[in-house]
């Protein structure tokens, strides 16, 4: 596709992000010990690092500054992210860079594939930046990423984490004609919030792209969750109820960590046992699996996400 140019090298992990409106710095207080890393790489770190670099591969992992990546990357899996390393949206809550995004790489569904093959996946989470700027969104390059995977590693289960497509169902369409074995999409937040968190997005629309997935036949649909926004336990209640209106078989539920001092605060840290409270009043609504922790994200430990919510799983 025209206007695509390889860059020489792959761009800096650490970014200089605009200021957000209603950021403030990150709390002074210390993290608690629940949220302390421990940061160590191995050899399987390193060669997942070498397989992004010399197939101009980018993970949402590096890009997103996910807490989990030494002990994902480590176990030889990562989240791959598509359609280049630049959003054309700028949510409060994100550290993947906002801006004018390159061309669509063509070769990046062989290549993923290829990553796929190499480091021997048999479940890989595949997400991107918002493309405002492509009529499609980039629906039809979800879909040919989709085939590359399946064609050339068929035992691999594909789950994808999308944007929201602006409501447009015809890119769902596109994506769901590709049979992801997973069909992700996060709400982030409460409905009260999403001006801030999620400007240019829209919470029902999300609810109605979930909700057609599964109209459509996706075998599994999933979304996520960050606390430490600013919610309510109530407003929490009631997007769980929302998300097992629109069929949401699989729920994760994170906490929001502050990028930068240029993104949204922290408005405070979820202790475990509260992350287990809301998980047990989650269930009984009938979700097939629920993820919920401090350093939980929609994308870790997927696979084990997708086999509990099996038919033949057990989630307790």
């Amino acid at each position: 596709m025209s206007g695509f140019e390889r860059p020489v090298k792959r761009p800096p992990t650490r970014r200089r992000f605009p200021e957000h409106p209603m950021s403030r710095p990150a709390l002074r207080s210390p993290k608690p010990p629940w949220l302390k890393i421990r940061i160590q790489t191995n050899d399987n770190y390193k060669a997942v690092r070498r397989t992004m670099e010399t197939l101009h591969l980018h993970t949402v992992c590096e890009e997103a500054a996910c807490p989990n990546i030494y002990e994902c990357w480590g176990e030889r899996t990562a989240t791959f992210m598509i359609l280049g390393d630049v959003c054309t949206r700028r949510c409060g809550f994100c550290a993947v860079m906002t801006g004018t995004p390159r061309g669509v790489d063509p070769e990046e569904p062989a290549h993923l594939a290829e990553a796929v093959e190499r480091m021997g996946l048999a479940h890989v989470v595949i997400t991107s930046v918002d493309r405002d700027d492509l009529a499609d969104g980039g629906a039809a390059h979800f879909a040919a990423v989709i085939g590359a995977v399946k064609a050339r590693v068929p035992g691999c289960a594909v789950e994808i984490l999308t944007p929201d497509f602006r409501g447009a169902a015809e890119a769902l369409e596109v994506v769901l004609s590709a049979a992801p074995d997973v069909f992700a999409h996060n709400i982030e937040t409460v409905p009260r919030l999403y001006r801030a968190v999620r400007p240019g997005s829209v919470y029902r629309h999300s609810l109605a792209l979930l909700e057609r997935a599964k109209e459509r036949g996706a075998p599994l649909t999933k979304s996520g969750l960050m606390l430490g926004l600013g919610e309510s336990r109530e407003e929490i209640r009631a997007v769980l109820g929302d998300l097992r209106s629109s069929r949401v078989d699989i729920l994760t539920l994170g906490q929001y960590l502050q990028p930068t001092s240029g993104h949204l605060p922290v408005s405070r840290y979820v202790p475990p046992a509260e992350f287990e409270e809301i998980r047990r009043e989650a269930l009984p609504l009938g979700f097939r699996h629920v993820e919920a922790g401090p350093l939980v994200r929609s994308s870790y430990h997927a696979s084990r996400h997708a086999r509990l919510a099996s038919p033949t799983g057990t989630s307790s």
